[in-house]
């Protein structure tokens, strides 16, 4: 398992797709899939879709890059407190 983090540079080890890492979902029979968010436009200067990939198909590029900093979720508090 790759344990990727929110906000962390990934590559699709498939299709090249790069990006960042924008959502992480974990599905009821343990498949995990990361949304990933790209940096770059099309040709009209639209930005490109975001795309979901298997959480093990992606590498994170380059290692330990990430936007923003570390994440301290501990006093999050849930919407249904």
């Amino acid at each position: 398992m790759n344990d990727i983090k929110l906000g962390q540079l990934v590559r699709d080890t498939l299709t090249g797709f790069e990006g960042v890492a924008v959502a992480r979902t974990e599905w009821l029979f343990g498949c995990v899939r990361v949304t990933v968010q790209p940096k770059a436009l099309d040709d009209k200067g639209v930005p490109i879709q975001n795309q979901c990939f298997d959480e093990a198909q992606l590498d994170v590029d380059p290692p330990a890059d990430s936007i923003g900093g570390d994440r301290d979720d501990s006093t999050a508090v849930s919407r249904n407190e």
